[in-house]
């Protein structure tokens, strides 16, 4: 199989700026129009597990994808075409659950299918079984995390433009510009959505856009690390935030007997929220959180993997502290999810 990341088209320099440039106006608009349509089949409802207090759309993430997409095809980047049908199966699956609920059961199965296919199509030649069931799980706990942390304004589209910002830099640092440009439009987009959803938020995400994102967020990780742009660690290291905020949670409920697939507001984000922080103080301080984060893991990408794993180790137990301290000065609000 060819090499997936140097299967994009060999664009000069300018491309790093024009399909991000793209990317940002046609996701701008596109979601612009999501918002004025107003569709109220597609309005996410305020109930006793959410954050929001007034009905808002949760189809953002059609749009932001949409602007990607269109730039991709509109500069004829070569995408593998194993990578595009699963962000369309998610998308679908994902959409239809926005407007209409879908079975657990099912989402998973179409999560599963198109994992499972990433990671036979780009690790069998050269991985066993066990590396590519393990990225294959991977794949599926990054998509679904993804969508756990999507729940306060600004949060989900900051990570976006910060994860995949830096995904970019490592890549056109390596002299990689295609590769950059595909990240670079990722950021840029999710940057468009960002300007709708920071608080007040007038538009979500929804799981048409978390889930393909937290898809790509572990895809892309994968293929920088195939192509030999930064180790495996890197990628847990830029999205370790999320990785830990959700992780710990899905433990605590699952050692709590609670249904970890029930919609709840048990994250620590989320608690921040309700603490008095607010949905603006709290995306600013995960944004804090997330540039450490990210720009440790550029420095460490020019290290040794024994480094590495330290650095990931110290951003653990610096997680592992916040978390500690979080549970002592806050109580849970009552869940019988």
């Amino acid at each position: 199989m060819d090499n997936p990341v140097t299967m994009v088209l060999d664009f000069p320099l300018s491309i790093v700026v024009a399909v991000p440039l793209l990317s940002f106006l046609l996701s701008f608009f596109a979601i612009l129009w999501l918002i004025k349509i107003k569709a109220d089949w597609v309005l996410d409802q305020p109930n006793e597990r959410s954050l929001h207090l007034a009905p808002v759309s949760r189809i953002g993430g059609l749009g932001l994808l949409s602007g990607v997409i269109v730039s991709w095809l509109c500069f004829s980047i070569a995408i593998p075409d194993s990578i595009l049908m699963g962000i369309g199966m998610l998308m679908v699956i994902s959409l239809a659950d926005d407007v209409r609920r879908v079975p657990v059961w099912c989402r998973l199965m179409v999560h599963a299918v198109v994992a499972i296919s990433f990671s036979i199509g780009f690790l069998s030649d050269a991985y066993g079984w066990g590396v590519m069931l393990l990225m294959a799980v991977a794949v599926i706990w990054m998509s679904n995390l993804y969508n756990f942390m999507d729940g306060s304004d600004g949060l989900a589209g900051g990570m976006a433009v910060i994860g995949f910002g830096i995904y970019g830099w490592l890549a056109y640092a390596a002299g990689n510009n295609d590769f950059a440009a595909v990240n670079f439009s990722l950021a840029a987009a999710a940057l468009a959505f960002l300007i709708h959803n920071f608080y007040p938020a007038r538009i979500f995400m929804g799981d048409v856009g978390s889930i393909p994102l937290g898809y790509l967020a572990a895809v892309i990780g994968v293929l920088g690390w195939l192509d030999h742009l930064w180790s495996l660690w890197v990628p847990v290291l830029i999205f370790s935030p999320f990785i830990a905020d959700a992780t710990v949670t899905l433990m605590k409920r699952v050692f709590q007997g609670k249904r970890i697939w029930q919609a709840h507001r048990e994250h620590y984000y989320q608690r921040m929220v309700q603490s008095g922080l607010g949905h603006k103080d709290t995306a600013l301080v995960a944004y804090g959180l997330m540039l450490a984060a990210g720009a440790s893991a550029v420095w460490a990408n020019a290290q040794d993997v024994a480094l590495q794993v330290r650095i990931v180790a110290v951003w653990g137990c610096v997680y592992l502290a916040l978390m500690v301290l979080s549970d002592r000065s806050q109580k849970i609000p009552p869940d019988r999810g």
